[in-house]
């Protein structure tokens, strides 16, 4: 080969190889973007995994310009919001008709994107339960909305354009106190617990699909209305980690759909798993009451036998019964219904402090920064720091009926009260 030609054939190599660098730095770049937004989305009840964290750098006191905007919603309910992409979703019932409207905002501005609305049979409820209690789920391609009516338990995905993907109707719904569950997501599945009356399941339905791919009858017979978390011990596989009264907490292998285990953790008196789930690490914390009974958090850990778990602590006074607990760092952030708020060792469950905040609250506690945030019935937004001294650092009325909890996500977090939504914003996203 002459000296000229090999020189060529050198320089399309480097030049090769070069290009092959670029578009391997180009994609790698690309999916960090992608983490990068999903991390900032809010996909389920309570946000990623159902942990309460989220990424805005929202003040503790507010002032007009963090007010970014509030809107009349097309119908009331207790259901939070959840965010991907801009976009704000959340489902919304008529009291009177029993009519069932989905709807998707522009997260900028409050603007109506599309909504749908389904007819209905109303249906007796809890007098703090509503027809809208349910909070949908979101990724990428499409949401999943599902509320349930004595006829039967309605599950249905849209794609972000407001098309119907599918329906499921996973038969009828058994619960005095009406339906309020959330449905979870997990690899490819969509995942619903219906503890209820009689007839109760833990279901697994395809997302691209809506078809069952696995369901676990449930000897519950109560209505309980915890949405479930997914937990992955230390060297084992991702489990649904779903509470009620009478079963205690369960885990089930999220992609099998097989029991591993279960523990009764809680009293014979009649209770109700109305708080949910949250893992962080090894440690999984849940919460069951009733109003003038018994209450309990507990905290759970690994067992010495493999697939087994054990308990680590647990606390049966000034506890949650319909919030639910957060785990911040080694700390646990309890939220009474009575405003008594504890913050306790994560491992031990030793009481760092514990103060009471003014109102009655049905809202889970959310964190973002060095901030928690709790909304009280009558819609008053009390800031906390999330800190091992008790500090209230700010307190922001909407003076209105308020049973939902906030989503944090795109540097704003949202407010569902009984009619409207509130946009609230800070100055730019920080890590929690």
């Amino acid at each position: 080969m002459s000296g000229a030609r090999k020189y060529c054939v050198e320089r399309r190599a480097a030049l090769s190889c070069k290009a092959s660098m670029f578009s391997r730095i180009f994609v790698a770049v690309l999916g960090l973007c992608s983490l990068a937004a999903t991390a900032d989305e809010w996909p389920r009840f309570r946000g990623p995994n159902g942990s309460g964290f989220g990424k805005a750098d929202i003040p503790a006191q507010w002032t007009d310009a963090n007010r970014k905007w509030s809107i009349k919603l097309p119908g009331v309910g207790h259901g939070s919001p959840v965010v991907w992409g801009g976009r704000v979703f959340l489902l919304c019932g008529n009291e009177s008709t029993g009519q069932r409207t989905v709807l998707c905002l522009n997260a900028a501005d409050g603007r109506t994107l599309w909504q749908q609305n389904f007819a209905a049979l109303a249906n007796k409820h809890h007098k703090f339960n509503s027809m809208a209690s349910s909070t949908p789920a979101v990724d990428a391609e499409r949401i999943y909305f599902t509320w349930g009516t004595p006829q039967k338990l309605t599950v249905i995905a849209f794609t972000h354009d407001g098309k119907t993907a599918w329906e499921a109707d996973l038969g009828p719904v058994q619960r005095s106190h009406g339906f309020g569950c959330s449905p979870i997501l997990h690899d490819d599945l969509v995942i619903l617990s219906n503890d209820q009356e009689s007839d109760g399941h833990l279901f697994a339905l395809d997302r691209a699909t809506g078809k069952v791919r696995w369901k676990l009858p449930r000897a519950e017979n109560h209505s309980n209305y915890s949405t479930p978390c997914i937990y992955t011990p230390p060297g084992g596989k991702p489990q649904v980690v779903v509470v009620s009264w009478r079963l205690g907490a369960t885990g089930v292998d999220a992609a099998s759909g097989k029991q591993l285990w279960q523990m009764p953790l809680f009293a014979t008196k009649q209770e109700r798993a109305i708080g949910s789930p949250s893992a962080s690490g090894e440690y999984v914390i849940v919460n069951c009451a009733f109003t003038a009974g018994p209450k309990h958090v507990v905290v759970l850990k690994p067992g010495q036998t493999p697939g087994t778990m054990q308990e680590a602590w647990r606390q049966e006074k000034a506890v949650p019964h319909i919030p639910s607990p957060l785990l911040v760092g080694d700390r646990a952030y309890l939220w009474g219904d009575d405003g008594v708020v504890t913050c306790a060792k994560l491992a031990t469950g030793e009481i760092v402090w514990q103060e009471r905040v003014e109102g009655t609250f049905f809202s889970s506690p959310v964190c973002t920064g060095d901030k928690i945030f709790s909304v009280d019935k009558s819609g008053k937004v009390f800031a906390i720091a999330a800190a091992d001294k008790f500090q209230l650092l700010g307190t922001n009325p909407l003076n209105d009926l308020c049973q939902s909890t906030p989503a944090i996500a795109g540097g704003r977090m949202f407010v569902r009260t009984w009619e409207n939504l509130h946009c609230i914003g800070g100055t730019s996203s920080v890590s929690p």
